[in-house]
Formats: C-alpha cells, structure tokens, sequence
C-alpha cells in the first residue's frame, strides 16, 4: 500500500504544482495528503515563497450549496478557493499516478466558535472558553461535520482524512493561551470535559448522572484554582476514579457514543459520495508533539480521554491514520500494534511519522522507525509535512521506504 506526504496548498501555490509533485514522486511516496479544511496556524515553512506562513481557518474549495444550504455552520472560504486549487492538484496528481487524500479538520475551527460560541465546549463552571473547539455532541457542529465532509469527498479525493472529529483538550482550545496557575494533568483533564446540555442529556440516556459529574469537576478545579496542590501522574481510569470519583470517569467515557455515532454519520456520507474515510485519533500527536517523548501510557489506550474508542471505530471506518510522534523506534511499533490490536488486521492502518525534529534527528532514526512502523503491523506509513520541514530532512524518505 502506497505512502502519503501530508501537504498544504499554499506549498503548492508558492512553489508551483509540477515543482512540488515532482519532488513528492521522487521521494517514493505514492501520493499526497492535501489540507483541503484547516485551522489557523503559524507556521515556519523553511522552503516555502513565505518563510513564515500565517494560515487562516477555512476549506479551499467553494462549499456547494445543495450541501451546506439550509445549515446554520458554513465554512469560511480560504484565499484563492474560487481558483479552484484542489482541482489543479487532482489532476497533475493523475497525470503521475499519485493518490490524492483530503485532509479535513472537522471539529477545530475558532472562525466557527467564536461566532457561534454555543457550539463550543463549556466546562464545569459553565465557560465557553475553549472557541476553537467544536462540541461533537451539539446538533449543529454534527451537521456541519457531515456536510463539510461530503463536500471534500466530492473533490474527487481517494479518502477523506478525519482530523479534530472528537473532543478537542483544554490545553489546545485557543491559539494565545496562558496559564499561571499549575494544573496537573488530570486538573487539566477535569477543566476541559464539556458539560453542555447536549453532552448532559446524551450522559443521562447513558444513565450517567451528569450533575454529579460536573458539579464534582467543579469543586476539584476551583480548589486547584484556589490553591489546593494539583494531583501529579497520568490520567488514568483508576486514577481518576480515585480522584474524582467514579461518576465523573462513567461521564467521560459516555462521551465516546457522541463521537462513535458522529464518525459514522461522517463514514456514511462519504461512502455515499464514492469516497472512503480514514479516521485520524489526535492522541498519539497530543502526547507526543511538543518533543517527541510521549507518556507511559499508549496512545490506542488513552484515546477515551478524547471520546474515541478504537474497538467500536474499528467496526465502523475502513481506514486509520495514527501520529506516532516519538522518537523511539520501539514506542513507535508499541502504540501501532496497540491499534491493530485494537481495530483487526482487515481495516488499514497508517502510521503518520515526523521525518523531522523533535521526532527524527537522522536518517536512520526515521528509517528504523519505518521499519518498526510496518512491523508493528502498519500496512502504510505517512509522513508529515512537506511544508513543515526543510528538504534536506525530506530527503531522508526514500532510503527509510526502501
């Protein structure tokens, strides 16, 4: 099964169609995976027209019209959309043979949230203070989430690559955040449960006593705001059963149905639209993107602390996608295999690695990584970005393929 190189469309707007996708065939891979929705950023693009680009939330595409009528989310349109750039790369990726996947941010957009902040997350104490993230369990963010994703699938893209479609954190809800008060991983965990009425009611039909939950995430977090000590360790089931007590770990594991039923919903759409979906779960970038160290703890094992439960997807999407963020070669093979494991050896699995820093500091640390990828069970190994790293760390991929 052929690899992909994540990129984005201002690389190719900068650098030009045929000079991108000639270096892509070179480097062995056999497509492209283009952000056709993203979110804002900045970013530091070392071989880009811009050396530091600023990226706006939007999709790069007109969105259609017998789709998004009707909806009250719609979303904002990327400079140039009218251009019609995923169809120029389309082609010039047939014309070479290149598999061409849509890489969609579904549930991440402060464009969206700020603007109708009711469709965001709300905490314990009642706060919207996290725009950027979409609630899965709201009607309309579901809505929105089906219709932008048959609208890339009809962009003639082989897959429709899933990102930010569950429950964002606390600590990535914005993008200026400052904190100066010392939360622990589950304080922090705590803070960023969303208790909106729709993540309440979809609890209580579980039989999950939401009150109790939000009102006992409360008291721990405005202790720690007041300054109680925050609890140190990992985030996990027993621990937290521990610590906040066994209604608030039956409400945080309720709201995988949210996004177990939402993924299907998204799943069938594209389907319908003659495309396929492969779902990427964050956790593995979460945990490890800042250096490339993540905890203990496996990414396919924590991912409920996100609403995604990999059994119940694994019987839903044919495709997954996992960022294996980490510099060892041995943790890369762990959390892959934990997903095979996990989703059965017939649903493809695709490992997305960092060729770069503060992943991969050498050529050979990405070709073992590679290698442990594929025997860990990965029947396809991504990387990204082209963009984001300069083209002298690209140029390790070919000998890491071979």
């Amino acid at each position: 099964m052929e690899s992909s190189l994540y990129a984005f469309v201002e690389d190719f707007r900068g650098e030009g169609v045929d000079k991108v996708l000639d270096r892509v065939s070179a480097y062995g891979v056999g497509g492209v995976t283009i952000a056709a929705a993203y979110h804002q950023a900045r970013d530091v693009t070392p071989h880009g027209s811009s050396r530091l680009t600023v990226r706006r939330d939007g999709v790069h595409f007109l969105p259609p019209e017998d789709v998004f009528g009707g909806l009250r989310l719609v979303p904002p349109m990327q400079e140039g959309a009218q251009d019609e750039p995923l169809a120029e790369i389309r082609r010039a990726c047939t014309e070479r043979g290149l598999k061409l996947r849509g890489w969609t941010v579904f549930l991440h957009n402060s464009a969206i949230g700020m603007t109708n902040l009711d469709v965001t997350v709300q905490n314990c104490f009642g706060d919207r203070g996290s725009p950027a993230d979409l609630c899965p369990s709201h009607p309309d963010a579901r809505l929105y989430a089906v219709a932008l994703a048959r609208s890339v699938a009809r962009q003639g893209v082989d897959s429709v690559v899933a990102e930010s479609l569950h429950f964002g954190t606390f600590a990535h809800g914005y993008h200026h955040e400052r904190s100066f008060v010392p939360l622990g991983p589950m304080d922090t965990f705590l803070f960023g449960l969303c208790f909106c009425r729709h993540c309440m009611r979809r609890a209580v039909d579980l039989g999950v006593n939401g009150e109790v939950a939000r009102e006992e995430c409360g008291r721990i977090v405005a202790g720690v705001l007041g300054g109680d000590p925050p609890a140190q360790g990992e985030v996990t089931r027993a621990a937290l059963t521990a610590y906040a007590g066994p209604e608030v770990v039956a409400y945080a594991r309720a709201r995988s149905e949210s996004v177990t039923s939402l993924v299907a919903e998204v799943s069938d759409a594209v389907t319908a639209e003659g495309s396929k979906l492969t779902f990427v779960d964050a956790t593995g970038a979460l945990k490890g993107h800042a250096d490339g160290l993540p905890s203990a703890g496996l990414a396919a094992h924590d991912a409920w602390q996100i609403g995604v439960d990999v059994v119940a997807l694994g019987d839903l999407v044919p495709s997954f996608a996992v960022p294996a963020y980490a510099r060892d070669a041995a943790r890369v093979a762990d959390d892959i295999g934990a997903y095979q494991r996990s989703i059965g050896k017939d649903r493809e699995l695709r490992a997305v690695l960092r060729p770069g820093v503060p992943d991969s500091d050498s050529a050979d640390r990405l070709a073992a990584k590679v290698r442990a990828a594929r025997a860990a069970g990965a029947q396809a190994v991504d990387f990204h970005a082209y963009g984001l790293a300069s083209l002298e760390v690209l140029d390790h991929i070919p000998a890491a393929l071979a």
